[in-house]
């Protein structure tokens, strides 16, 4: 997507690794959101970090801009509460917003890359600045790298202009010491933290380097008026040297390169700044050794790179074949010919994987918060019912999202089968005592079986059956005194603690949907593994289930909560009266009961993404789609009163969480949140559509998300929910798979596409062992391997009849009936060709 003038406003596009934290460009191209020191720091300001650039006429005549463009915000100054600054004061001076710069910049966002163009009618030279971090499928270690990387081109308009490029970074830490990094072939300077040791909390470096030997190299700016020196000396294209024996606050270093250009040229010069703050601890409830110190981890980042110039150095030792890879992956992704709302959608939420959202432990375990606050993170815990709606990890990375299985099971899972939804750190640390999650521990058990279905990884399939078992069986163990299903009879009817932050009670089309979701993903992966017994039994569960959900939980327009909301015995059977029975009206609250709630059928969202099949019956589902949204669907949200998190409004449009429509049996207080639009749950909403033959509503609904997130009202990047860079909204990357009509079967060698648009397509494709690109026409389809191999059985192609069929260019045999073509096993490096 292009962004300009206003529509930049809001934008601040993460740069870092996965589990490193981030540092934000923003969208004129300054740098904000510096989240790099193992928690949020929501508008954060580096002072006196920036790119400047000179232009030097033949006659000597020079200017000066900085390599940013208009400041839109808080012209009037921000609200402060302090004496002299804030609001009536204009900008924050942090901002730099009254330096000279650009007149114009244009910024292109195809995450994980972003372009800034900048333009001047009294600039001689048209400046491209490109940054990116790495972001490479299967490849979860550079991925990681805790580093931005900058690429700057510098295209002349007049002849004989010397330009003179400058990148400065304040070195941020409480007390400051810079250094000089010898290299044969960059020029890099080192910031440091004085006066801590390396295994310390608050000890941290930084590294700005640019990858030649040949470079403009200021160790330190003179502390006193530093901006002012910094402006004479590049000014006067002359910079002297100054150092410093003691520490301080606020150093200031740079490095920087000259060239000579005229209008038929151009120079491209790139740049890195990369960080070390290894060490890492729980600032949020804090836990403390027997000596009564924080304990400390190390983040992962540091034990595969010894500080910030070696992950400096690195990062620019191999630019071109981390670029390439992400190139690659951008490419495809981005040139798919879904409509380019769907896959801003997809690549924009992404970028949740590259801010503070997210930590990699020690050992490389993956832990994400739902989201950020400010200054903290936002429920913490990998979550098991905020996570089990992103479908980025288990595609992309999915060695990361099977380190989440392995830690809720060793660290959060009892003998019961109980689970902990939220994983504490540091790990090890005393379980919490809060009610188990159904929709969370469900989803677990179908979370196994689809990253099985991804891998192949039968031996770790094995490994975790007993575990699979436990936390399935858990539904009827007596042990389980929330009585999800105590007779056993496949339907949900106890107290069940869920993803909005309340319990239902009795049986609800949702949290069964989800339930039925894990009875047949354990049934089928108990055939698999041989445990015929189990087999029998939750197949036996699924039925029973299915077949009461049918006749007992659709109301002939819409799935729905079957509660006597005036049943105060229910709550008095759980002890729970004092939180859940509304006195003043004789009532139990937060519940649903016949209202329509947007994620009635999340189970077959799932259910259709992995490969499962039929959760709800297909007439009734389509019915139920019909209603939901012409219920939920609010466009323009104008008229519509909402009493909670405004994350929508006025014009704008979006499916809120649950409507009542009139002359229903509707609760007077219902679940919580019922008139937000979150973005997760809308995109499994429009996901579901889409596999269900409604495509122009779904995409309706996409588009009216990221209506939502312009760059003027709010940050393309940064969908929000309980805080920012929320978790929840990676449900759109399953929109591809959808798409595609994809089916991955690794165990039995098969994968499948059968795509929803009947047109000539092409779209990115990946399962967990290979990743490439998916192109058909009206005379051949072609499946491009970029990484990985494809082992292959069959391959299901039913919108077309093969004639031949060559695998890396070698015609091969095959037979093909009803849409699926049967191999003889063979193995795929590059691509598969079907005429």
């Amino acid at each position: 997507m292009v962004y300009t003038d206003k529509k930049t406003t809001e934008i601040s596009f993460p740069l870092g690794g996965i589990g490193t934290g981030s540092i934000g460009l923003a969208g004129n191209g300054s740098f904000v959101d510096f989240e790099i020191f193992n928690r949020p720091a929501k508008g954060s300001l580096n002072a006196d970090t920036f790119f400047a650039i000179r232009a030097e006429y033949p006659d000597g005549k020079s200017i000066i801009k900085l390599l940013q463009g208009d400041y839109h915000r808080n012209l009037i100054g921000k609200y402060s509460k302090t004496m002299y600054s804030g609001y009536g004061y204009g900008p924050n001076g942090d901002t730099m917003s009254g330096f000279a710069h650009f007149e114009k910049v244009k910024f292109e966002g195809k995450f994980p890359l972003a372009k800034l163009t900048f333009s001047d009618k009294n600039f001689p030279a048209k400046v491209t600045l490109q940054a990116f971090n790495p972001f490479i499928p299967h490849d979860s270690n550079n991925s990681s790298i805790p580093c931005a990387f900058f690429e700057v081109r510098i295209k002349s308009l007049e002849d004989n202009i010397k330009f003179t490029l400058l990148f400065t970074v304040k070195n941020p830490f409480e007390k400051t010491v810079n250094e000089i990094i010898p290299s044969d072939k960059y020029t890099a300077v080192k910031l440091s933290s004085f006066g801590k040791s390396n295994d310390e909390i608050g000890y941290g470096d930084m590294t700005l380097a640019i990858d030649t030997k040949k470079a403009i190299c200021k160790e330190y700016w003179q502390r006193k008026g530093k901006i002012r020196w910094l402006l004479k000396e590049l000014s006067e294209n002359s910079f002297s040297q100054a150092h410093y024996d003691e520490a301080d606050t606020g150093d200031l270093a740079s490095v920087g390169v000259c060239d000579i250009l005229d209008r038929t040229k151009s120079v491209v010069r790139r740049f890195v700044l990369s960080w070390n703050v290894p060490n890492n601890y729980n600032y949020w409830s804090p836990y403390k050794d027997e000596n009564g110190k924080d304990i400390i981890w190390k983040n992962y980042y540091a034990t595969l790179f010894d500080n910030s110039v070696s992950s400096a150095f690195y990062s620019l030792d191999n630019w071109n074949v981390l670029y390439k890879k992400t190139k690659i992956f951008c490419d495809l992704l981005h040139n798919s010919t879904l409509d380019k709302v769907v896959i801003d959608a997809v690549a924009s939420n992404l970028s949740v994987l590259k801010t503070p959202t997210v930590l990699r432990l020690e050992d490389g375990t993956f832990y994400g918060w739902e989201g950020l606050h400010e200054e903290a993170g936002s429920c913490e815990g990998t979550c098991t019912h905020v996570w089990s709606y992103q479908y980025a990890l288990p595609f992309l990375f999915p060695d990361l999202e099977r380190s989440v299985r392995d830690t809720e099971f060793k660290y959060d899972t009892e003998e019961s089968g109980r689970m902990q939804f939220r994983t504490m750190l540091p790990l090890g640390r005393q379980r919490g005592d809060f009610h188990p999650c159904v929709d969370g521990q469900m989803a677990t058990v179908f979370k196994i079986y689809r990253d099985w279905k991804l891998t192949g990884n039968t031996a770790w399939l094995k490994e975790n059956w007993e575990n699979v078992k436990k936390i399935l069986e858990f539904a009827w163990s007596e042990e389980n005194s929330h009585r999800w299903d105590r007779d056993k009879d496949g339907v949900l009817e106890g107290r069940q603690h869920h993803t909005l932050d309340r319990e239902l009670f009795g049986p609800s089309a949702w949290l069964e949907g989800m339930y039925l979701a894990a009875l047949k993903s354990a049934s089928e992966m108990a055939d698999y593994i041989g445990d015929e017994k189990k087999k029998s039994e939750y197949s036996e569960l699924f039925e029973k289930g299915y077949k009461w959900t049918k006749e007992n939980l659709f109301n002939q327009e819409y799935f729905y909560h079957r509660i006597d909301l005036k049943d105060k015995s229910i709550t008095d059977s759980f002890g729970c009266s004092d939180d859940y029975w509304n006195e003043d009206v004789q009532e139990i609250r937060h519940q649903i009961g016949e209202g329509c709630a947007l994620d009635q059928l999340l189970g077959q969202w799932h259910a259709n993404v992995i490969g499962l099949g039929d959760i709800f019956d297909k007439e009734q589902r389509k019915t139920a789609l019909k209603n939901i949204f012409k219920n939920n669907f609010k466009d323009p949200l104008r008229e519509f009163t909402n009493i909670w998190r405004v994350f929508a409004l006025g014009d704008e449009a979006g499916a809120i969480i649950c409507e009542f429509p009139q002359g229903k049996n509707n609760p007077m207080l219902p679940i919580l949140y019922v008139g937000e639009c979150m973005t997760g749950f809308e995109y499994a909403f429009a996901g579901l559509l889409i596999s269900e033959g409604f495509i122009d509503e779904g995409l309706k609904l996409i588009k009216a998300i990221r209506h939502r997130y312009d760059g003027e009202k709010r940050n393309p990047y940064n969908e929000i929910e309980c805080g920012s860079n929320y978790a929840r909204s990676m449900a759109s990357f399953a929109l591809l798979p959808i798409f595609l009509g994809f089916e991955f079967d690794a165990p039995h060698k098969h994968i499948g596409f059968n795509p929803i648009l009947k047109n000539d397509f092409k779209s990115f494709w990946a399962t967990g062992k290979a990743w490439g690109d998916f192109c058909k026409n009206s005379q051949e389809t072609i499946i491009k391997i970029y990484s990985g191999t494809l082992d292959l059985e069959s391959i299901a192609l039913p919108y077309m009849k093969v004639n031949r069929i060559y695998a890396d260019k070698k015609e091969i045999p095959f037979t093909q009936k009803d849409g699926v073509i049967h191999l003889n096993g063979i193995k795929v490096n590059k691509e598969l060709q079907f005429i």
